[in-house]
């Protein structure tokens, strides 16, 4: 069955934007639990734009489904992690100017590092995941580091849906499906997570959650968007019941025909 992370980060901006207390990503992790999230994902950017390091200690503290935590691959973020042990670390690419991440890590372009952080993660008993574009020669360099799992960035299949009227059937929208698809069967042939992720929201995400072999899909901003007009629980049970639907006819789709 397919699982939902819901990112949380986008609570913690709302907090931030006045240096207050409130709203409390905590809580906020809680509604989603009770909503359906099978897991949290938090951020922690080496910024502290938004979550800050008390909030991953107590969502690590009071939090009852899974923690993952994405992060830059730099030493003093696999330390914290290390010393807080979520159930899953995700790596990312990070620049200090974007508003959210741009695209996909470069395990190809930078796999000895990379493979050291994910040996020291896995270590302290962490799976790490990485997050990479629909391309099979990162997918390789992901295994080949060591990864336990990889999310693909769905960025580009919900630019294409946009900016095609969100209709599916479009030209443009099929390849970046069919790149997701692709790189999504390299993932489980590999032995390795299927993940997605990126810009994912309630009318593009069907067709994601179809794809043969996927796993978990983080959504975030869209989730916390839709919170402020119906709230977390909600705008989590909304997501997880699309997400759901649309496996269970990809499986349908898939299944072999018996002839009666």
């Amino acid at each position: 069955m397919i699982e939902l992370g819901v990112n949380i980060d986008h609570v913690a901006t709302v907090r931030q934007a006045r240096r207050t207390w409130e709203p409390d990503p905590v809580w906020a992790a809680v509604e989603a639990h009770l909503g359906g999230a099978d897991g949290i994902t938090v951020h922690l950017r080496e910024d502290r734009r938004h979550i800050q390091d008390d909030d991953v200690r107590r969502l690590r503290e009071l939090v009852h489904v899974k923690l993952n935590l994405e992060m830059a691959a730099t030493d003093e973020m696999v330390a914290i992690a290390c010393a807080l042990k979520p159930e899953a670390a995700m790596l990312v690419p990070e620049g200090r100017h974007e508003v959210t991440t741009e695209g996909g890590l470069d395990v190809a372009g930078d796999q000895p590092r990379l493979a050291a952080q994910i040996a020291r993660l896995a270590d302290a008993g962490i799976r790490t995941s990485v997050f990479i574009d629909a391309d099979l020669r990162q997918v390789d360099a992901a295994a080949q580091a060591g990864a336990h799992v990889c999310e693909l960035h769905t960025g580009p299949y919900a630019h294409a849906f946009h900016a095609q009227g969100r209709d599916p059937l479009m030209p443009a929208v099929e390849a970046e499906l069919a790149r997701l698809g692709n790189a999504g069967a390299a993932i489980v042939a590999a032995g390795m997570r299927f993940n997605a992720g990126h810009a994912l929201n309630y009318f593009n995400v069907q067709p994601v959650a179809a794809l043969a072999g996927v796993r978990e899909l983080h959504i975030g901003h869209s989730i916390v968007s839709r919170a402020l007009l119906v709230g977390m629980r909600e705008a989590v049970r909304e997501m997880k019941r699309l997400m759901r639907e649309a496996c269970a006819s990809g499986d349908a789709r898939r299944a072999p025909h018996v002839e009666q």
